[in-house]
């Protein structure tokens, strides 16, 4: 037995009439309810008024062919062109003349911004290595004291000046004539490091020498050791004599002479 739940049959149907309705089908049994499948009932068209709410309002036209889409593209006619007449030389501005005619008029320019790019470089070139050549050059304070100035009338006979002269201890050694005596009276054969006293002093009363042993670099004493005279650096016990040459201990060299001019009678230049 079919039972609609929903509304009564005449009130079902009406509404039917307009609207698609869902409505449960129970089926009676002896004992209990058992829902079926929903049926869908739809209401039927009319077909007069259907026909006339979709009807073509203009012409119809009918075309058969094969069943595939076509892509047509539209040219643009608003769109500008770019010009770049603004950014030829002269010569390029003629299109139609070959570039043979105009090879000189083009050339030239490059080789201006060329034959100017060099000469940038030079001037580049000469500013950078300049600056790093006075940069390696000595400062102000070294370069004054490359060169200096003693005056002899401040040693007295017999006795040692001690200056500074490049960061290192300068020794100007007033000689007596028995000093000088002595030291050229010494046999080069005898000498560790031979030298003759005339090639060490440019004046024979004074000497010129650099105070640093030339074992390890200490400062030798003036006028003491076993020369009577000379120079004794205490540190490893090397000996000098009044010439400033290596006699006893470890120092392989004789004391090293600068280079030194006499100007006058009473000025030194050292350097």
């Amino acid at each position: 037995i079919v039972k609609i739940m929903t509304c009564p049959v005449r009130k079902f149907v009406d509404y039917a009439k307009t609207e698609a309705v869902v409505a449960p089908v129970f089926f009676k049994r002896t004992s209990y309810v058992k829902p079926s499948k929903e049926i869908f009932l739809h209401p039927p068209k009319m077909l007069a008024s259907h026909l006339l709410r979709n009807r073509p309002l203009g012409k119809v036209l009918g075309v058969s062919g094969p069943a595939f889409t076509s892509h047509v593209k539209y040219s643009h006619t608003n769109i500008r062109v770019p010009d770049f007449t603004d950014y030829r030389r002269k010569p390029s501005l003629d299109l139609y003349k070959k570039n043979r005619e105009t090879i000189d008029d083009r050339q030239s320019f490059t080789h201006a911004i060329a034959a100017t790019g060099c000469i940038a470089g030079v001037g580049f070139a000469k500013f950078t290595i300049s600056t790093l050549v006075i940069s390696m050059t000595a400062a102000a304070d070294v370069m004054a004291l490359a060169k200096i100035e003693v005056k002899l009338s401040e040693i007295a006979e017999g006795q040692n000046g001690t200056y500074k002269w490049r960061g290192k201890p300068l020794f100007i050694k007033h000689r007596t004539p028995k000093e000088i005596a002595t030291e050229r009276a010494v046999p080069l054969s005898t000498l560790r490091d031979p030298q003759s006293d005339e090639s060490r002093t440019k004046r024979p009363e004074f000497l010129v020498v650099l105070g640093v042993c030339t074992h390890l670099g200490c400062i030798p004493i003036p006028n003491s050791g076993d020369w009577p005279g000379g120079f004794y650096c205490p540190c490893h016990g090397s000996h000098y004599d009044a010439s400033g040459r290596i006699r006893k201990g470890p120092a392989p060299l004789n004391l090293e002479v600068p280079e030194h001019t006499f100007v006058g009678d009473d000025l030194l230049v050292v350097g």
